[in-house]
């Protein structure tokens, strides 16, 4: 296996122990508020830290933007890590939640693990190697159009300001579809479009900690990621679509209707 690669996994894991650790009495843990629904907990730091720890002993010259520590260091190498996806879920017992990390290489994903601990899910991939679920090959789903499709979501839950905007999205997404799902972590979600769980994915007002694994997996599995527009910039507008090609671009196309003014794709 690719070494990057293991010891990314190495890290996930030393993460995945603090949530688990934790995670049969999430009553007695403390919270703190972000942001408008936005928590961060002792949680989310001490696998952070965990993390961090392992991914400094082997690489102590790359850079490193985490969600709770954020920007450290500078260099062409980085990694991109959110400890706790889906933390809400987390907080509430919800068993849906994953540890994400994924390196960049000035600018292109090299490298990605996300762990769902609770199932014992393992979605690694390194760029040019595909991707794999605990060591068996990825593949997006065939299905050819919407009809029948299944497709996940997430709620904008931080930033409203383009909440019309997505509802008229989410109508148009129900009519065409067999259905959607909004599970809570975009990390998995992205992971189970990789696996073929799920025939897409799109969601508004994101950020690289949330998605950077997910869009790799989702790519070296076969599949597109995009932003709203169909272009590249999804690190920069934070807002993103994955799926087959050809569900792919049936969803820009439902999309496409509901852009503009201050919505960036």
């Amino acid at each position: 296996m690719n070494p990057t690669l293991n010891i990314a996994i190495r890290a996930a894991r030393a993460a995945a122990k603090v949530l688990l650790r934790y995670y049969e009495r999430v009553d007695q843990i403390k919270a703190q508020a972000k942001g408008r629904n936005d928590f961060v907990s002792e949680v989310d730091r001490g696998a952070e830290q965990a993390i961090i720890q392992e991914l400094r002993a082997r690489f102590p010259n790359h850079a490193i933007l985490a969600e709770e520590s954020g920007a450290q260091g500078q260099g062409d190498f980085e990694w991109i890590i959110d400890p706790l996806d889906g933390t809400t879920n987390y907080l509430h017992g919800f068993p849906q939640f994953a540890v994400s990390i994924a390196q960049r290489h000035r600018g292109q994903l090299e490298c990605a693990v996300v762990y769902d601990p609770l199932r014992e899910e393992l979605f690694t991939a390194a760029r040019g190697e595909g991707a794999q679920l605990n060591d068996r090959r990825l593949r997006v789903a065939t299905r050819p159009s919407l009809e029948g499709a299944l497709i996940g979501t997430g709620f904008p839950f931080r930033d409203q300001r383009h909440i019309d905007a997505y509802l008229a999205m989410f109508k148009d997404m129900t009519l065409n579809t067999a259905g959607l799902r909004r599970p809570g972590s975009a990390a998995l979600d992205l992971a189970w479009v990789a696996a073929g769980r799920t025939d897409g994915f799109w969601e508004l007002g994101l950020s690289p900690w949330d998605f950077a694994a997910g869009a790799l997996l989702v790519t070296e599995a076969g599949g597109t990621v995009t932003d709203l527009a169909g272009g590249s910039r999804y690190f920069d507008t934070c807002n993103l679509v994955a799926g087959n090609l050809k569900i792919h671009q049936s969803m820009l196309e439902l999309i496409r209707p509901h852009l503009g003014g201050t919505l960036n794709a």
